[in-house]
């Protein structure tokens, strides 16, 4: 598998570099998500970064690189998949539409 150095922003990675496996696509995942120990011996701390572009490619318009952003809700902003289309309603009594009347 490929992989591609990207660099990370703000929280405790900020600064780094890391190496992240691509996708079948060649794009990084949209976030990433970095286990933490608790010194104490409690359950990890989870910290969560969020894909965003780096900057302009080679060509006008186009991006071909990406950073990692620190996103300090975490988990919080839904982590349910946003589907762009509304979900079908249920019809009364749960049988499908009658189609001949």
């Amino acid at each position: 598998m490929k992989s591609e150095d990207t660099p990370f922003e703000g929280g405790p990675l900020d600064g780094r570099v890391l190496p992240v496996l691509l996708g079948m696509t060649g794009h990084p995942p949209k976030t990433y998500r970095v286990p933490v120990p608790d010194p104490a011996g409690g359950g990890p701390t989870v910290l969560v970064y969020r894909r965003v572009p780096r900057g302009e490619g080679p060509h006008i318009g186009l991006r071909d690189r990406w950073k990692y952003a620190y996103d300090p809700r975490g988990d919080q902003s839904g982590g349910r998949r946003k589907w762009p289309w509304p979900r079908p309603h249920a019809t009364p009594g749960g049988k499908p539409d009658d189609t001949h009347g």
